[in-house]
């Protein structure tokens, strides 16, 4: 069996391809349990952002699991697998481990170092585990890949600065408006970026804030936590059949929902142009798109989307770029602990398979000779049983030590494939 990851991210695929690719919370379960019903695959996460969309399977053999996931994006897109197989990459086993541990430190992010995507990875995980399709593999390896996101941050500056798409999508709104405070601010969405986004706005010092989102509950809480964190500000939450009045009033607009299909369409900001007193700025980090791109046509209407906001990331990411080294060096430590962690894992059950038969063989004997037996009394009948007991202790301990040493190199696989062909072991 070997890990293996198939994915496409925003470096490989075009923005297009990448909407198409994208999975919203609703599918995720159905989703899994597809995959996971695979013939060659036995576990399965699928991690799906604004950036990306990854397979991670424990695969029975590769060739086969790469077939059932390059069919399940061919499900997902609508396309023939001729039409995206060269942004697909494909990782196994070290570069498959490698890969997420770099993912899950932002190594890989359009943003690099960014926040957002150490808790993707989390939830991704989280959903497999409750749907099941996360067992004992997948579960040791993503729990890992969470301790590396959790180094990097609080060993080196990797996070510092610009490091979320949220982050930078208030940032370029800034840019774009000159200057936030006062301004009246849209989120639409009350998701994970959503939040992080009002937060960002708040802190920049709009002078109004209103959150619209598809359920009422969501957009209230969040207005609630954000009062509490800023008083002053004036925030209230709608639904999105109101977002043709609220489009009329706000000077920034930022979308960051995970609707399968636009939320603003060309008609409904249409409506507003003859209401609004001044320009509007729409940043879209949505995937796929929340936004028509058509909208970004009209007069008076300044669209930007993920494109904008990597590129802008891209110029000012300097900084963090000098703290990869030091990420990778942690990267490169944790897949040499993580080879050690699995492979003592693996040779545990046939060590203790191994003492479980030695015991059998030991007990049954020790009933053979009962009749023999019994005409010790208890304490020489406890001398027998600690006699056979610490030969047999004595005699397995050379190479329970020795397959321990040898766990996580191929002469530690081929001594434990010895031992399960030689006593027949499981």
């Amino acid at each position: 069996m070997a890990i293996v990851v198939v994915g496409a991210n925003h470096r490989t695929a075009p923005l297009e391809l990448l909407e198409r690719m994208s999975v919203d919370a609703e599918r995720m379960p159905k989703l899994l349990h597809g995959l996971d019903s695979g013939e060659y695959s036995s576990e399965v996460v699928v991690l799906a952002t604004c950036n990306r969309t990854e397979v991670y399977m424990i695969a029975e053999r590769f060739h086969g699991a790469y077939q059932e996931v390059r069919d399940f994006f061919a499900d997902l897109t609508y396309l023939p697998p001729e039409h995206f197989a060269e942004s697909l990459y494909v990782h196994y086993d070290d570069q498959a481990v490698r890969h997420l541990f770099e993912v899950t430190a932002g190594l890989d992010s359009a943003v690099p170092g960014e926040h957002e995507i150490h808790g993707q990875v989390r939830a991704a995980w989280e959903i497999a585990r409750t749907e099941g399709t996360a067992r004992r593999g997948l579960n040791l390896l993503f729990r890992h890949a969470i301790e590396v996101g959790k180094r990097a941050r609080t060993e080196t500056r990797i996070g510092q600065g610009v490091t979320s798409v949220s982050q930078a999508a208030v940032l370029l709104a800034e840019q774009e408006t000159g200057s936030l405070a006062g301004r009246s601010a849209l989120v639409v969405g009350a998701g994970s970026v959503g939040r992080a986004v009002t937060s960002f706005l708040a802190d920049a010092g709009v002078g109004s804030l209103v959150v619209a989102n598809r359920s009422a509950a969501p957009a209230e809480s969040l207005v609630a936590q954000c009062r509490i964190r800023v008083p002053d500000l004036e925030i209230r939450s709608v639904g999105l059949d109101s977002l043709s009045d609220e489009l009329s009033r706000c000077d920034v607009l930022i979308t960051a929902t995970d609707a399968p299909d636009p939320v603003v369409d060309v008609a409904t900001v249409t409506a507003t142009l003859d209401q609004r007193t001044g320009p509007l700025v729409v940043v879209d980090v949505a995937m796929p798109r929340d936004v028509d791109p058509r909208v970004s046509l009209l007069d008076g209407v300044h669209v930007l989307d993920m494109a904008a906001v990597v590129a802008y990331t891209d110029a000012s990411q300097a900084e963090r770029l000098k703290e990869v080294a030091a990420v990778e060096a942690i990267v490169l430590e944790e897949i040499d602990r993580f080879a050690m962690v699995s492979s003592a894992r693996e040779v545990a059950p046939v060590i203790g398979a191994l003492h479980e038969l030695a015991e059998d063989i030991r007990g049954a004997e020790f009933e053979r000779f009962a009749g023999k037996l019994a005409t010790l009394d208890s304490a020489e009948r406890d001398a027998v049983e600690a006699l056979t007991r610490g030969l047999i202790a004595k005699l397995l301990h050379g190479p329970t030590v020795r397959l321990k040493d040898a766990a996580g190199t191929s002469m530690g696989d081929r001594m434990a494939d010895s031992l399960r062909d030689l006593f027949d072991l499981p």
